[in-house]
């Protein structure tokens, strides 16, 4: 079956700016945005890293960066499509290629497909976390990310599914208990996986249509979601304030 490289989904362009608003001013923080991985010397003096990507590969170099900016106790705040590869098919249908093993490996998980997008219930797997600890379960409208995960994840919110992830190739899931948090363990370092922010504006889905008649803001539009994102960039700078207790 042939897929149409062409036809790619865009990078998100409605939210970046939230994320960074999300932890309010620190004058300790500079923030710098790229649109993907190649700067590896950035990656490599970076404190910590926030992505927010859909469908952007990083090439070796990058992932192998990736890895030792962990493996140094790096954290990484991996945010909804950070971890998708999507190829649309002559089809239709969506595939979701496992192109970059080291990539998805590192991150814990891979998205493979997600239901049409429907009100669903998100609930605390682990209230008794830092990153969840107050917060109870919620309604939200957004995509439901089913995952192929790698090596122990720590699960902290998780929904519920089963039925059929219409329009992928990978279409039909049994009953589970996907994640949508999770932290992960790599190195001396850590990464920070939340599923939720699933967002389009109405130009985002060029060249595969001129415009989208709504704003579709899902998650963003929930004061939970904010403080989801306040949290995991609190705990991606942490290491940052215990750099600065050591000081004389």
């Amino acid at each position: 079956m042939r897929a149409d490289r062409r036809r790619k989904v865009p990078r998100y362009r409605f939210c970046p700016a939230g994320i960074a608003q999300a932890p309010g001013p620190d004058e300790r923080v500079r923030v710098r945005v790229f649109e993907d991985y190649r700067n590896t010397a950035a990656i490599a003096e970076a404190d910590f890293i926030v992505t927010y990507t859909c469908d952007v590969i990083p090439p070796l170099e990058a992932q192998e960066a990736l890895c030792a900016f962990l493996d140094r106790g790096g954290r990484w705040y991996a945010l909804h499509g950070t971890n998708s590869i999507l190829r649309f098919l002559a089809d239709g249908r969506v595939d979701s290629p496992r192109w970059a093993p080291l990539f998805m490996r590192t991150l814990g998980s891979m998205f493979i497909a997600h239901p049409p997008i429907a009100p669903y219930t998100v609930t605390v797997a682990d209230p008794a976390h830092p990153l969840v600890r107050g917060v109870t379960a919620f309604e939200t409208t957004d995509e439901i990310y089913l995952l192929e995960t790698y090596g122990p994840v720590h699960v902290l919110l998780e929904t519920h599914f089963a039925g059929e992830a219409t329009g992928f190739v990978e279409a039909d899931w049994p009953a589970g208990l996907p994640s949508v948090c999770y932290t992960k363990q790599h190195g001396k370092g850590e990464v920070l996986y939340l599923t939720l922010g699933h967002c389009r504006g109405h130009y985002d889905l060029q060249p595969l249509m001129d415009y989208w008649p709504s704003v579709d803001r899902c998650a963003w539009d929930l004061p939970v979601f904010y403080d989801l994102l306040r949290r995991g960039i609190a705990w991606a700078i942490e290491p940052l304030d215990r750099t600065e207790e050591r000081r004389p």
